[in-house]
């Protein structure tokens, strides 16, 4: 199917099932520990062993020997398999730092070696007694010095690094009121529950392979070209996912080892990643620095607006694209931005939830309170004022569907924004008490997504597409888009997801999973209702799909009966054609947060915050609404404790593990409400829908830096805001 222009009315906009609150489908599964996970399947006919990594024990350099002698010798040891075994391997498409194989060291904990044995406890002690010895070399490990040679990238994904506008300079230095400050955001980790995890099992030269993936064709096609093996030849599964905020969309070295460790030793071998691997092996959300200036007319209207980023990773890597939102979220004639990438030897800096916009709304969300401030404009008003419905570097091409404003005047008026005082002017007890707002912005991603839709003698539907499911919801949603198109209830509706044998779908990343997902279901299902009408004689553009029957004039026959005893099936792909480049596709909102900051330590806590999110038609409020506060939750980290600490002698993240990376908890979060707009965008697909699960985090934390300096006066422009950054600054205690 390819969609080219705006939607019409459909069968998804009878709203029977689609956009009510259905409870997850798979909840039961999960809730009573049915649910399979990577690690977790198990066959109890089946001999798995178990695969330890070892991890290079520097950051840059070259491996001179290894000796695996003691730990080949080692009780229950079947295989050692070292990166010197296995050679120079070619890179996958997706991956910056090669995952296995050769001499070269890229990063900290890169893998080389994997030692097979018969338990987990006997694989993880033979590990600790293989030998390497590095010839070390010296690497770039800190941002703030690497930025002076920094480079500037040919594109951004398809997108130039730098724009301009009008005149920035002229304007800037014209301007009756203009404010420059730089911000920085640290490198964070995803942290997810679920580790990166894997089984292994050969059958000859065929490889079956179960892991946590969120793009099982990208994973698939990248352990393809790492073991040089025909990628007909793998059949990946990743049904249940526990998390993945980005971490999972590209191949892990899990996947590469257990696949190694397996053939070497001639069993299924299931390999887990220990969590300081997860830190300093996989990818993370590289660190910034940002500088922001604006400049604007006593009204408030910005006449000047400039980001400049920089930001870090390994030769060949890529840019943290912090300054993208800026050249969409507010108008005024005058515009700058620039991103430079320096290089730095860390482990990859990759994708994290909302990449770009995450920790660029960090920074610009600051900013333009801070602006605010500097005009004496309320917040909320001083946003307002500068909405634009069309792309301010593009006049001529209006937004598909935009309302901010909205946003930020409900919000305004359900979170009491009214009583918001003067900073450091209100408070209880022993806390200063302060209330913030920040803009949300995240653009509308489109990208292909096949599925197949079969019908049965029964009347059952059943959805197979290799769409994966990282605890957002995505198997309801689509049972949800099935159960409408075909006029069945969800009870007739299976869902199958996680497979390389199923359709090649849009997968779960970007914000996109769940508008394109559902599209390409939308699109079989078309499919599958002209194959039933075929059959039948009827004409498909008048056949009523209802109450398990299809309906065409005075005929009604039950699905059950159309299928027959062979049963029918439809399969498509969605495609996407210009829509995106005449009209901007982008979700907004507006976030509201209270806090309260202890007047003697500095301690920040959350008291409340809120969202209101205008992101197309909501699929699901229930799967929606989980998505919003748990991205709201982890903007609550990011603000607050979320920090990955750089040795910037030897070049690794020191707190790599939940002890020392410090992740909100269930005491860190009090009351969360979220609103959805009532709307629809027929620029984006016939779902209408677009994303919401990164929205929820983008400005958040600047919403919580912005409270806290409104409880407290003190501005901090270096996240994470701790304690140590406030408490000088706290006014007397008395």
């Amino acid at each position: 199917m390819q969609f080219d222009k705006p939607a019409t009315t459909n069968p998804i906009d009878r709203l029977k099932v689609v956009g009510q609150p259905v409870h997850r489908i798979d909840g039961q599964l999960k809730a009573t520990g049915r649910a399979k996970y990577a690690y977790e399947w198990h066959d109890p006919n089946v001999p798995y062993v178990y695969g330890y990594p070892v991890g290079a024990a520097i950051a840059k350099g070259h491996i001179v020997s290894m000796d695996v002698s003691a730990a080949k010798e080692a009780p229950g040891v079947l295989a050692v398999v070292t990166a010197l075994d296995v050679g120079e391997r070619k890179k996958g498409k997706f991956n910056t730092a090669k995952l296995f194989g050769g001499s070269e060291i890229q990063h900290y904990h890169q893998a080389v070696a994997v030692v097979v044995a018969e338990t987990f406890e006997q694989a993880r002690a033979a590990a600790a007694l293989v030998r390497v010895e590095y010839a070390e070399e010296i690497g770039a490990f800190d941002l703030k010095d690497a930025m002076k040679t920094a480079i500037k990238p040919k594109d951004v994904g398809g997108a130039p690094p730098d724009t301009a506008v009008g005149d920035f300079d002229g304007a800037f230095k014209a301007a009756p009121v203009s404010f420059d400050a730089t911000y920085t955001t640290p490198d964070q980790s995803h942290s997810m529950m679920e580790p990166h995890a894997s089984i292994a099992v050969w059958d000859g030269e065929a490889l079956t392979i179960w892991t946590s993936a969120q793009m099982i064709d990208w994973w698939r096609s990248d352990l393809a070209t790492t073991l040089d093996v025909e990628k007909e030849k793998i059949h990946l599964m990743s049904p249940f996912i526990g998390g993945g905020f980005g971490g999972k969309l590209f191949l892990r070295a899990d996947a590469v080892l257990a696949a190694f460790g397996a053939k070497a030793a001639r069993r299924p071998v299931k390999v887990a990643l220990p969590r300081p691997f997860m830190v300093n092996n996989t990818t993370h959300r590289p660190a910034t620095i940002q500088r922001v200036r604006i400049a604007a007319e006593h009204t408030g209207k910005i006449t000047a607006i400039g980001h400049e980023s920089w930001s870090g990773d390994l030769p060949g890597g890529q840019l943290e694209t912090a300054a993208m939102q800026t050249r969409l979220l507010y108008a005024g004639e005058n515009r700058m931005t620039a991103m430079r990438l320096a290089t730095l030897d860390l482990a990859e800096g990759n994708a994290m939830r909302a990449p770009g916009e995450a920790p660029g709304m960090m920074a610009l969300e600051i900013a333009m309170d801070e602006m605010a401030e500097k005009l004496d404009i309320d917040p909320v008003e001083f946003r307002i004022i500068n909405d634009t419905q069309v792309d301010p570097e593009k006049p001529e091409r209006p937004f598909s569907h935009r309302d901010l404003v909205s946003c930020l005047r409900l919000g305004a008026e359900r979170f009491g924004w009214s009583d918001r005082g003067r900073p450091a002017s209100r408070r209880e007890g022993n806390w200063l008490i302060g209330l913030g707002v920040a803009a949300a912005f995240r653009n509308n991603l489109l990208v292909p997504s096949a599925a197949r839709v079969r019908l049965d003698h029964e009347g059952v539907i059943t959805v197979e597409t290799d769409m994966t499911d990282i605890g957002t919801g995505s198997y309801t949603i689509i049972a949800q888009t099935a159960a409408e198109m075909m006029g069945v209830p969800i009870e007739k509706v299976v869902v199958r997801l996680g497979d390389s044998r199923f359709p090649v779908s849009a997968g779960s990343g970007g914000q996109f999973g769940a508008n394109c997902s559902t599209t390409g279901v939308y699109a079989a299902c078309v499919k599958l209702r002209e194959a039933i009408a075929q059959k039948l004689g009827f004409n498909s553009e008048d056949a009523t799909f209802e109450n398990g029957e299809v309906r065409s004039g005075n005929r009604s026959v039950p699905l059950a009966e159309a299928a027959g005893s062979e049963g029918l099936a439809g399969e498509d792909t969605v495609e996407w054609a210009k829509l995106a480049d005449s009209h901007q596709q982008s979700t907004f909102g507006a976030h509201f947060v209270e806090v309260g900051v202890d007047i003697a330590t500095g301690e920040s806590r959350i008291r409340r915050m809120l969202a209101v999110c205008a992101a197309g038609r909501i699929l699901n409020p229930i799967t929606a609404r989980s998505q919003v506060v748990g991205a709201m939750t982890m903007g609550v980290g990011s603000a607050l404790s979320e920090e990955l600490a750089v040795d910037v002698g030897r070049g690794f993240f020191v707190n790599h593990d939940l002890a020392g990376y410090e992740v909100p908890v269930h005491a860190d979060i009090p009351h969360q409400e979220v609103i959805f707009m009532d709307e629809t965008d027929p620029y984006s697909s016939p779902m209408k829908a677009k994303g919401i699960a990164e929205l929820g985090l983008c400005g958040v934390s600047a919403a919580i830096a912005n409270a806290i300096y409104n409880a407290t006066g003190v501005r901090v422009r270096e996240y994470p805001i701790t304690l140590d950054k406030l408490i000088g600054g706290l006014p007397d205690v008395t």
